[in-house]
């Protein structure tokens, strides 16, 4: 009996978490909606058949994981109901809907409400769904569309016959790309919900969290978004909120939709397969993006959302920080032992321990005693630094003593309270009480900018590393707690950590100038973004450099991300992977993890294999945490030092190429790191790959993941593949086969793809000597001996030099036997010392009986010849005339 009482228990525990395994095993419940197509109809804990029947909804038990045990039934008794004709509008159309029934699930339903469709551009569709009585909050992102007609645009939009749903399909194809049923859209003051199916499994996005794959589960998944510090934690709402998704049709097109909402959110993805998406605020505003490849899909959304910022040609050198140095001297040590192992290395962070205690715009002048010499002093070594600045400013310190307070409160930059006049007060890092700044206030604008500014003559950094802008707060909201209203306990909270909106930040019922901290609490790092960018700037008088952990929609086209607050285990090391795979679809390619992880003591082996796939994350940065061992790649003695030098000069030997991905990412808005899906995406085996990752098209990264390994298992695509190593081609028969390669603690597996230029230079300690070396290129042929590339070259840190000119770009392109070089622009004058010194060609079929460089013979001692195919050249011409290579 008591077995029986605990089961019975075990099933209500389990229902209110959503259903998992029942006690009933499939109770028969005729007529009942087919698992795989239920919609949650009680999505917050705590459902019960009572409450269930209570909604109109039904209640079935199933022994199918997660799946909700309480359902809308098909006739469902909600939703809305087209209201007469459509009306035509400048870009689309719009139409009314009214509710159905009287029926509430959350109170406060809005009725009637619009749909309104805009055709952007002929890739691009905008719906809407809006109160047409009352302003609700929107994001204050401009997108602009220029409008096309329904007949330019590749979708159209339309309501099924009996107007019970609203679809969008591809025009070339016929394809569903979105089908919501009118009867399963909700829409009221504080619950906003709409569920579409998608054409296929094969799902990518939604973000910040920690996924376990970068194809997403779909058998009953709910992933909050809601900005939240807390460390990666699997389904945690994390430091930023990205509502955009990719989906791969069956027939291997691709599309993109953006949900834009910055309220806390959900989203449930279900085996049907299907989305419901469900947000308490704002409005109903989604943006669907056409591709058809998953390139063009990221292009057309940072199109919309802003191209992503081009970073300057330091910042793409390896970087060390810690928090936890503790002192000048212990920092000094570490970059001696550094120097030591000449490991490449160019840029040095300062975490708050370089503040006198833990106040912004300060610096420790006892334990940091001379730093802006220090500075200095790495600055004549070529090596670039960042300061860590955080959103909460102390209000304790004695009158007259702390200006960035005594000026943020003559100026009223703070966040406040619900009586919208006084200052928010809650704890962070600094002794006493803190207050907030309110970025979205242009008068706190000014305040930053002039602290930023003035702080430039005490440390002279070069870029600025912006934390804790979630904001967080080390309490569940501010003084003296938040009252218990609607705004802070609304009806339905999203399955977001702990169900609570004020959990380690400020109350929702606060006010920013924008309005309530219920709107715009995920907007906070992004408000804070740009100003810092354009600070920096003004500072430098350079590119600028800002790293932020909290991000938005948009947030790549002025800062670049790091995972956050990983932990020092080997499925960290993998989930990075997928990370930086994620914040490429967002925009935000500026993307790394900390390497050998930040929480935690690290291990020799974890370390080196991290160091090895850090050497190629795009932010390439070693940092940890107090109170944590050192792991600068130097500590662990000469066999380290030795492979993570060799691994880093692979990278920086191929920072041209890194950097002409940028360029065009900045340009045309792709992805800088992307899958193998995203390349061969009609290979469906690729779809689900996420233990190797791709610089480009071209460049084939497989790290390896797990401890005690010494071979890892590849999957080549139909492609030629060359190890980087040996140059050798990769046999037929391990191409579209997964195939156990080497891998020693000495080597990750690199892989070049047959029909690409691959443009590379001489590396050095610091890009600041490598930027002189002499230019290379590997030219990697394909079936047919054909290959193409570009190189992208500027003085690597002057603001707009794309936009002035001031730049060099030259394209490769390599067919019958020979080498052109079109050069597309030769704007910058720097190039004129530069020269190239070798070319390497990769899959010959035949070795060259001569060879002339610019219509001039070259000696045979300048040739080498392997039979694998591979052929080196060594060659003096000017990197900027063109370079032309025949080969008889």
């Amino acid at each position: 009996m008591a077995k029986m009482r605990s089961l019975c228990f075990l099933a209500v525990v389990l229902a209110a978490l959503g259903g998992c395994l029942g006690s009933e095993q499939d109770a028969q419940c005729p007529g009942a909606v087919a698992v795989q197509k239920r919609i949650d109809c009680h999505p917050q804990p705590g459902a019960s058949r009572e409450t269930c029947e209570a909604r109109g909804c039904t209640w079935c038990s199933t022994d199918v994981a997660n799946a909700p045990w309480c359902f809308f039934p098909e006739d469902s008794p909600y939703g809305y109901a087209r209201s007469g004709d459509t009306e035509q509008t400048d870009k689309g159309w719009r139409v009314t809907l009214n509710k159905r029934q009287s029926l509430t699930l959350f109170g406060n339903d809005i009725s009637p409400i619009v749909l309104e469709v805009e055709f952007q551009t002929k890739d691009r569709l905008r719906f809407r769904l809006y109160d047409p009585n009352k302003q609700r909050f929107e994001v204050p992102l401009k997108i602009n569309g220029p409008g096309v007609t329904a007949e330019e645009a590749n979708y159209e939009v339309e309501f099924s016959e009996d107007s019970t749903h609203f679809t969008i399909k591809r025009k070339s194809t016929g394809t569903v790309l979105w089908d919501s049923p009118l009867v399963d859209l909700f829409f009221s003051n504080q619950f906003l919900q709409i569920t579409t199916t998608v054409p296929s499994t094969s799902v990518y996005g939604f973000g910040e969290h920690e996924h376990p794959t970068f194809k997403h589960n779909m058998d009953f998944v709910t992933y909050g978004m809601f900005a939240r510090d807390q460390a990666p934690t699997s389904f945690a709402n994390l430091y930023g909120v990205h509502p955009f998704y990719m989906c791969v049709e069956p027939d291997s097109n691709a599309h993109g939709v953006l949900l834009l909402n910055s309220n806390a959110q959900d989203v449930t993805l279900s085996p049907n397969p299907a989305l419901t998406f469900r947000t308490i605020g704002g409005i109903l505003d989604f943006y669907l993006f056409l591709g058809p490849t998953p390139e063009n899909v990221v292009q057309q959304y940072t199109e919309a959302i802003g191209r992503p910022h081009m970073p300057a040609y330091w910042s793409l050198g390896f970087q060390l920080s810690r928090w936890g140095y503790g002192s000048l001297d212990v920092l000094k040590e570490t970059v001696s032992r550094m120097e030591h192992y000449d490991i490449p290395y160019d840029v040095q962070h300062f975490d708050i321990d370089y503040m006198e205690r833990r106040l912004d715009f300060t610096y420790d002048k006892v334990n940091f005693a001379g730093l802006p010499e220090f500075i200095k002093d790495l600055k004549t070594k070529g090596k670039h630094n960042v300061v860590i600045l955080d959103p909460f400013i102390t209000k304790d310190e004695e009158p007259g003593t702390y200006r960035p307070y005594e000026l943020g409160q003559e100026m009223g930059v703070w966040v406040n309270n619900s009586d919208g006049v006084t200052p928010a007060v809650g704890q962070a890092w600094p002794p006493g009480d803190s207050v907030f700044p309110d970025y979205t206030n242009p008068r706190t604008v000014e305040w930053w900018t002039q602290l930023c500014l003035e702080f430039k003559d005490v440390l002279d950094y070069d870029g600025i590393w912006i934390d804790m802008n979630e904001p967080s707060n080390f309490m569940r909201g501010q003084y003296p707690g938040c009252a218990d209203n609607e705004i802070n306990n609304p009806p339905y909270t999203p399955s977001i950590s702990d169900r609570s909106l004020a959990e380690k930040t400020l109350c929702p019922d606060s006010k920013t100038y924008l309005g309530d901290h219920y709107n715009t609490h995920s907007l906070f790092g992004w408000s804070q973004t740009e100003p810092t960018f354009n600070v920096v700037q003004q500072a430098t008088g350079k590119r600028a450099f800002v790293l932020s952990r909290s991000t938005f929609v948009g947030s790549g086209k002025h800062s670049g991300h790091w995972l956050g607050d990983n932990f020092s285990q080997w499925k960290d090391l993998h989930r990075s992977v997928v990370g930086i795979l994620e914040f490429n679809l967002f925009g935000i390619p500026y993307i790394g993890a900390d390497i050998c992880g930040f929480n935690y003591n690290t291990t020799y082996e974890l370390c080196l294999r991290w160091m090895q796939l850090g050497s190629f994350y795009p932010f390439s940065r070693n940092h940890n945490a107090e109170g944590n061992s050192e792991q600068d790649p130097a500590v662990f003695g000469d066999a380290f030092a030795k492979i993570s030098r060799a691994t880093l000069r692979i990278r920086y030997s191929l920072l041209p190429y890194l950097y002409t991905l940028f360029y065009e990412s900045h340009v045309h808005g792709g992805t800088v790191v992307r899958s193998l899906m995203h390349e061969f995406t009609s290979d469906q085996e690729t779809h689900g790959i996420d233990t190797a990752f791709l610089w480009g098209p071209a460049f084939m990264i497989v790290p390896v993941l797990e401890e005690a390994t010494r071979s890892v298992t590849v999957y080549f695509p139909e492609a030629q593949w060359f190890d980087y190593y040996t140059g050798l081609s990769v046999p037929d028969a391990w191409k579209k086969n997964y195939t156990t390669v080497s891998a020693p603690l000495s080597k990750i597996p690199l892989y070049i793809r047959g029909g690409y230029i691959l443009p590379q230079q001489a590396p050095a300690t610091t890009t600041t000597e490598s930027r002189l070396n002499p230019f290379g290129l590997i030219i990697a042929l394909d079936e047919q001996g054909q290959a193409s590339g570009s190189l992208f070259w500027d003085d690597g840190d002057s603001i707009d030099t794309i936009e002035k000119e001031n730049y060099f770009l030259a394209k490769y392109t390599f067919s019958t036997g020979s080498l052109k070089t079109e050069i597309v622009k030769n704007g910058y004058r720097g190039a004129d010392t530069l020269n190239y010194n070798k070319v390497t060609i990769l899959g010959l079929k035949l070795r060259p009986q001569a060879v002339s460089v610019n219509g001039r013979s070259i000696r045979g001692d300048a040739l080498s010849y392997e039979i694998s195919g591979k052929l080196i050249l060594q060659i003096s011409a000017p990197l900027t005339e063109e370079l032309n290579i025949k080969f008889y």
